[in-house]
């Protein structure tokens, strides 16, 4: 069995990060190893919530994994809330990447033309560096364009979103995808850049007209699943895309949906049937 590493927060209450993470890692069959970031009581969409600030864990946590002779098929990272943070996850890719372990990096910050609250360009360009040991980074658009220092678009083409994604690859990483495009009013997805083959990737599938919380973890962590299951980077990422789908389907029907997260245990059997198909 293979056995991956995520680092990023973990909230006691809703539906993102680790607790996202771990069921859907393990539902592909994969070992989850975690290494918590922070702990929150609920995650910051609630109006009230505790932090509790783990930075000081990492390193010590990271070393004892070293000394143990652990080691990782994948390190995945999620939400990083600090320079320090983003430091010590830079130097623990150092310390367990292999030739047989990825680097997925989610370098989740902003969205819709902004970044989150507490984040700045400086640490926008510090995440950019953070993405060159990267073999496949998963931003929206918004949060590619802080890393790069470009202008976020209202509006986009084919061309502007080729060159966004090989400005990505320029920073280092392998390959890059774009999360959240579209180019039709009724559908959405991911395009990719593979800068070892230099060839270019796209997959959609229907937009629904609802937004929810936290189905940017479930994206990252359905491709991760997807490719520790042996699908290529491109097959993993259609994966993840029509499973992510499912979430906001099922989270559309419930009646009684709540408002912090989508349904994604529901679409579990989904996803683990969706892996038997390979696209590429």
């Amino acid at each position: 069995m293979k056995r991956i590493l995520t680092v990023q927060d973990i909230s006691c209450v809703g539906r993102c990060s680790l607790t996202v993470a771990l069921p859907i890692i393990s539902a592909a069959g994969v070992e989850a190893g975690v290494l918590p970031t922070a702990v929150l009581s609920t995650h910051t969409a609630f109006p009230k919530f505790t932090f509790c600030d783990l930075t000081g864990e990492i390193e010590k946590i990271s070393e004892t994994f070293e000394e143990l002779s652990i080691d990782f098929d994948a390190v995945y990272t999620g939400y990083l809330g600090s320079f320090r943070q983003l430091a010590l996850v830079s130097d623990l890719i150092d310390r367990h990447k292999t030739d047989k372990c990825a680097v997925v990096i989610d370098p989740a910050m902003a969205d819709n033309g902004k970044l989150y609250t507490g984040f700045t360009p400086d640490f926008a360009r510090a995440m950019a560096g953070l993405c060159a040991k990267a073999d496949l980074v998963v931003p929206n658009l918004t949060e590619a364009c802080f890393m790069l220092d470009i202008p976020y678009p209202e509006s986009y083409s084919e061309e502007y979103i080729r060159d966004v994604l090989k400005r990505l690859c320029d920073l280092g990483a392998k390959h890059a995808a774009l999360t959240g495009i579209s180019f039709h009013p009724d559908k959405l997805g991911v395009y990719a850049y593979d800068s070892i083959s230099d060839s270019y990737f796209y997959y959609y599938n229907d937009k629904m007209p609802v937004a929810y919380h936290g189905t940017g973890d479930i994206f990252a962590s359905a491709t991760l699943g997807a490719m520790m299951q042996g699908h290529s980077v491109e097959s993993a990422l259609a994966v993840a895309v029509d499973y992510t789908l499912e979430c906001i389907k099922l989270t559309m029907q419930d009646e009684n949906r709540r408002t912090y997260g989508v349904n994604f245990e529901q679409a579990l059997p989904y996803y683990i049937e969706r892996l038997k198909k390979f696209i590429i």
